[in-house]
C-alpha cells in the first residue's frame, strides 16, 4: 500500500457500523479503495443488510473522513451489494472481538 491509501485505511478503521462494536474495515465492508493519479478516491463498500439503518449516512460519514485526509482531492462511496457481506468477510480480529473464534 502507499502511504496515502495507509493513512485512508487508518481513517476507515475509525468509523464504526453503530451495532456491531467494530470497524467497517475490520468487518469486511470496504471491498476496494482506488486512487487516481489526481488523488480521487473511489471506494467500493457494502452495508450488513440493505436495510441497514445507517444505510444513508454511513457512506456519507465514509465519503466526509476520507475526504478531509490530507492529500486526498475527491472522495466518492460506491454501495454495491455484490458479493453480498456475510461474516466471513470479516477480519481474524474482528471474529475474536465478536466472539466468533
Amino acid at each position: 500500500m502507499n502511504p496515502l491509501e495507509n493513512k485512508i485505511v487508518d481513517v476507515l478503521k475509525t468509523i464504526y457500523d453503530p451495532e456491531i462494536p467494530v470497524d467497517i474495515f475490520e468487518l469486511g465492508l470496504v471491498y476496494e479503495v482506488r486512487i487516481d493519479n489526481d488523488n480521487n478516491v473511489q471506494i467500493d463498500m457494502t452495508l450488513t443488510s440493505p436495510n441497514c439503518p445507517v444505510a444513508e449516512s454511513l457512506p456519507k460519514e465514509v465519503e466526509d473522513k476520507v475526504a478531509a485526509v490530507e492529500g486526498v482531492n475527491e472522495a466518492k462511496v460506491n454501495i454495491v451489494f455484490d458479493p453480498p457481506w456475510d461474516k466471513d468477510m470479516m477480519s481474524e480480529e474482528a471474529k475474536l472481538e465478536l466472539g466468533f473464534l
